[in-house]
C-alpha cells in the first residue's frame, strides 16, 4: 500500500476496534497492520510506538465523543432534559455496539483506565484530562439546573463528577454482564444523585 494518506486512518480505526474487542496489551503491531491491510513500515511512518498509537486512538475517539456530548449538552433543551439525552445516547451507543459485534464493548476510556493506568503514565494522564473535560461539560449543565432550583447539590462540579462516575460504572457493569439492560437504571440513579426536583417537562422525558 505504501505511505498513502488513508493508511493512518485504517491503522487508527483497526486499532480502536481491536482494543475495544481484546484490550491493548494483547495486541501487537504486526497484528494491527495485518488487520488494517497496511505494511508494518507504514505503521512506523505514522506512529513511533504502540503507545503513540494508543494515544492517537484515544484522541480520535474523544474528538468524536466530545462533539456528540457538546451537541447534546449545549442544546436548547432544559438542563435535566439535556442530561437525560446524554444518558439515552450512551445506552443507544452500547446497544448498537452489541448488535454489531455480539458483545457490549463498554467505554474505550474506562477499559483503558482499568488496563493501562498503572502502567503507562502518558496514557493515564491523557485519560485523566478527558474525564476532567467530561466532568466540566456535565458540571455546566448541573450548574444551570442548580440555578433553576431543579437540583439540590451543594457543589455542581463534584455532583458532575459523581454523575460521570455513575455513568462509567453502569457501562462497566453492562460490559461485564454483556447486557445493556444494566443501563436501564441510569437516569433514575442520576436524578437521585442530584437530589433532583425536575420540572414537569423533564419528568415527562423519562
Amino acid at each position: 500500500m505504501g505511505r498513502t494518506s488513508d493508511a493512518r486512518e485504517k491503522i487508527l480505526s483497526t486499532a480502536q476496534a481491536l482494543i475495544e474487542l481484546r484490550g491493548y496489551s494483547a495486541l501487537g503491531v504486526a497484528e494491527i497492520c495485518k488487520a488494517a491491510g497496511v505494511p508494518k513500515g507504514s505503521f512506523y511512518y505514522f506512529f513511533e510506538s504502540k503507545e503513540a498509537l494508543a494515544l492517537a486512538v484515544i484522541d480520535e475517539h474523544w474528538t468524536g465523543q466530545r462533539r456528540a456530548w457538546a451537541q447534546i449538552l449545549n442544546g436548547g433543551e432544559e438542563p435535566l432534559r439535556r442530561l437525560f439525552l446524554l444518558f439515552e445516547a450512551t445506552e443507544a451507543g452500547q446497544l448498537a455496539g452489541q448488535q454489531s459485534c455480539g458483545t457490549v464493548s463498554g467505554c474505550l476510556f474506562g477499559n483503558l483506565t482499568l488496563e493501562m493506568s498503572n502502567h503507562t503514565e502518558a496514557i493515564r494522564t491523557r485519560l485523566q484530562e478527558i474525564f476532567d473535560e467530561q466532568v466540566e461539560m456535565v458540571a455546566s449543565v448541573v450548574g444551570e439546573a442548580l440555578g433553576r432550583g431543579e437540583v439540590t447539590v451543594p457543589d455542581a462540579r463534584e455532583a458532575a463528577r459523581a454523575v460521570v462516575a455513575q455513568l462509567e460504572g453502569q457501562v462497566l457493569f453492562a460490559k461485564l454482564y454483556n447486557n445493556t439492560h444494566r443501563l436501564g437504571a441510569l437516569w433514575a440513579n442520576c436524578l437521585a444523585l442530584l437530589g433532583a426536583r425536575p420540572s414537569r417537562e423533564a419528568v415527562a422525558a423519562v
